[in-house]
């Protein structure tokens, strides 16, 4: 990057009561989307059916070391779902008048989320960048939104629009790169069973897809001169 942050001029924060100096709209979390599903958890049902699993497979849910399990892996879809219940708007809500307008850029940000078609993990990392045009957002936030749009039934080539999409559409910026690698378990602990095989979804929006250079840019400070 040509500039770094601490050569702007101090931020200001953008508020529901505020606007950007360049006369753009504050970035204020949305109604709940379409990915809210409204109805709460219910540990009880799910409970329920990992106890007639075990009984399907062949095991007694009765015995010492599995008369807790339903329970356990009730807590657990409770915990590895809970962004169903959570709108990633939200943290998106409080942005700052900043001139600077280069990239900046969160790699390495780690998520696990799960494969909808087998509900087992796929584990990885996420690099996140945009290119301000007036304002700009905490960088714990981009690590946020991440991990509210992980912790569904996902697959990776929509989780990594989605992120894209909704920064494009909260913070307005001249541009947005989303690259996510991840290893996923369906297919390194069952059916193929490449154990070294890595995923690599990208969405580029705005400057970043537009513009050679700005995206020949970004690679670089990601991976290096390589």
């Amino acid at each position: 990057m040509s500039r770094a942050l601490r050569d702007s001029e101090p931020s200001e924060p953008i508020t529901s009561d505020s606007t950007a100096g360049d006369g753009t709209r504050p970035c204020l979390a949305g109604p709940v989307g379409g990915n809210l599903t409204g109805v709460p958890i219910d540990l009880e049902r799910i409970a329920a059916a990992v106890r007639e699993i075990l009984l399907a497979v062949g095991e007694n849910p009765e015995r010492e070391g599995l008369r807790d399990t339903p329970q356990r892996v009730a807590r657990m879809y409770a915990e590895l779902f809970r962004g169903l219940h959570e709108d990633p708007r939200q943290h998106l809500e409080k942005c700052f008048i900043e001139k600077y307008d280069e990239i900046v850029l969160v790699k390495g940000i780690s998520f696990e989320s799960l494969c909808e078609h087998h509900l087992l993990p796929f584990v990885g990392q996420a690099h996140v960048a945009y290119i301000p045009n007036g304002k700009i957002v905490g960088l714990s936030k981009l690590a946020r939104v991440v991990e509210a749009l992980a912790h569904r039934p996902q697959v990776q080539e929509r989780l990594t629009e989605q992120l894209a999409d909704l920064l494009m559409q909260e913070l307005e910026p001249k541009g947005v790169a989303v690259i996510m690698e991840a290893t996923h378990t369906c297919m390194t602990i069952r059916g193929i069973r490449k154990p070294t095989s890595v995923c690599t979804t990208s969405a580029m929006r705005g400057i970043f897809k537009s513009n050679l250079s700005t995206r020949t840019e970004l690679m670089s400070l990601i991976y290096g001169s390589k």
